[in-house]
């Protein structure tokens, strides 16, 4: 598929991981991996300024995007790979804590003077869609965990997939990171897709009373490194009230 911007098959555009002005051939090592590059774009944000890069996974016809500040290209980039959660990011949700990460990547990578932010579509709901997850929820309502939840559904506790965040790594000249997540798993699924994880960088948000038992889930069930749940965890226990009695 070529660039619906260019009639050659290698445009030249500004490179995502550089300043303005700076022209380079563009996408070759994504058009031969399975996605493209589409188009690079200056996007000023309440947090600094970023380049928008839009791609297009080409094996799923699904449209991904990278945010890129400062010059990424080389060893040890701060990224964040983050799931697409419209309830958290964009509504604001409480459930989750996945909007206040997406805020906290944000602020973390333009302090750093660079680094890049994949957003994945897809992964709603660690990859179950957005329907689904909203039915997973109202079983978290009524007693059920997240992984409970998920399999109350017959639904997989988590089909997220990253090889197309490490085809835009590789193809934003990020030959390294430092891994912006909790979640061991996922640095895993990137070492698995040849991205070297130089670091896991700790991305910890202070729980709320709407989902300090998701987060225990998370943790207690899908290896989350939260350790500063250990303090809520107490909490709970010596606020639970014991059977038989009148809280």
């Amino acid at each position: 598929m070529t660039d619906p911007d260019a009639d050659a098959d290698v445009d030249t555009v500004p490179d995502a991981t550089a300043g303005l002005g700076v022209e380079v051939a563009l996408g070759d090592a994504a058009r031969q991996a399975g996605v493209e590059r589409v188009v690079r774009v200056r996007l000023p944000t309440a947090y600094g300024e970023f380049f928008a890069v839009g791609y297009l996974d080409r094996r799923r016809g699904m449209e991904q995007v990278a945010l890129v500040h400062g010059d990424v290209a080389g060893e040890t980039a701060l990224t964040r790979v983050h799931s697409e959660c419209l309830t958290g990011d964009a509504f604001a949700s409480t459930h989750c804590e996945c909007g206040d990460q997406l805020s906290a990547a944000l602020t973390a990578i333009v302090a750093e003077g660079c680094g890049v932010l994949v957003y994945l579509q897809g992964h709603e709901g660690r990859g179950i869609g957005l329907l689904a997850k909203l039915r997973a929820m109202r079983l978290q309502e009524n007693g059920l965990d997240t992984v409970e939840a998920n399999i109350a559904l017959g639904l997989p506790v988590d089909a997220r997939e990253y090889g197309v965040a490490a085809e835009i790594l590789r193809d934003l000249g990020v030959r390294s990171v430092r891994l912006l997540s909790n979640n061991p798993r996922k640095r895993e699924a990137l070492l698995g897709q040849g991205i070297t994880v130089a670091e896991q960088v700790p991305l910890l948000m202070p729980p709320r009373a709407e989902n300090i038992r998701y987060l225990m889930a998370k943790r207690e069930r899908l290896d989350h490194d939260l350790p500063h749940l250990d303090g809520v965890r107490g909490l709970l226990r010596e606020t639970k009230p014991q059977c038989g009695t009148t809280p």
